[in-house]
C-alpha cells in the first residue's frame, strides 16, 4: 500500500461565540482542487463549517440474486439417472444368475461350430473315397476346350475335346 500523504486540517477563525452579526468574520477560501481525496466541507452542531474526513460513500448492496428455474433438461436427467442406475444394476443381477447357462450354451455353441467344420472337410473325402471303391478301374473323363478370335471385335471359334 503507497505511503499517502496527511493533511492537517486547521481553521484561521478562532472558536468564539459572537452575539452580533457575523458579517465581518472573514472565512478561509480554499479551492476546491486543494482539498484532497476523503476530506469535505461540514457544518458542526454548532453552526460553524469546517473541512472533516467523511467516510467514503458506499455502494448500494448488491440485489439478491433471484433463483432461476430449473431447466427441463436437468430435470429429465435427474428423473432418468435412478432409473438407469436401477436397469443397471438389475441387469447385473440377471446375469450372474445367468452366468452358468451362458456358460453351457457357450460350449454347445463351440461344439456345435467343431461339429459342421468337420461335416464340411469330412464329407467331401467320404464320398470321394466311395467312389472310387464303387467303380476303381473308370478314368475320369478330361474335356479341353480351344478357344480362338481373330481382331479386337472379331468372331470366335472353339473346340471341345472329350477324352
Amino acid at each position: 500500500m503507497a505511503h499517502e500523504p496527511t493533511y492537517e486540517i486547521t481553521s484561521a477563525v478562532p472558536q468564539r461565540r459572537f452575539h452580533g452579526p457575523v458579517g465581518h468574520i472573514q472565512h478561509p477560501q480554499m479551492l476546491s482542487a486543494e482539498i484532497p481525496p476523503g476530506v469535505g466541507w461540514v457544518i458542526l452542531p454548532n453552526g460553524v463549517r469546517t473541512l472533516a474526513y467523511t467516510q467514503p460513500n458506499t455502494p448500494p448492496p448488491a440485489a439478491a440474486p433471484v433463483s432461476q428455474p430449473v431447466p427441463a433438461w436437468a430435470k429429465t436427467t435427474a428423473l432418468l439417472a435412478p432409473t438407469l442406475g436401477a436397469g443397471v444394476a438389475a441387469a447385473g443381477i440377471g446375469l450372474s444368475y445367468a452366468a452358468p447357462g451362458l456358460i453351457a450354451m457357450s460350449q454347445a455353441l463351440w461344439s456345435t461350430a467343431a461339429l459342421l467344420v468337420a461335416a464340411v472337410i469330412a464329407v467331401p473325402l467320404l464320398l470321394r473315397g466311395a467312389r472310387k471303391a464303387a467303380g476303381g478301374s473308370r478314368s475320369s473323363t478330361h474335356i479341353t476346350q480351344n478357344i480362338t478370335a481373330t481382331g479386337l471385335f472379331g468372331r470366335a471359334n472353339g473346340t471341345i475335346n472329350n477324352r
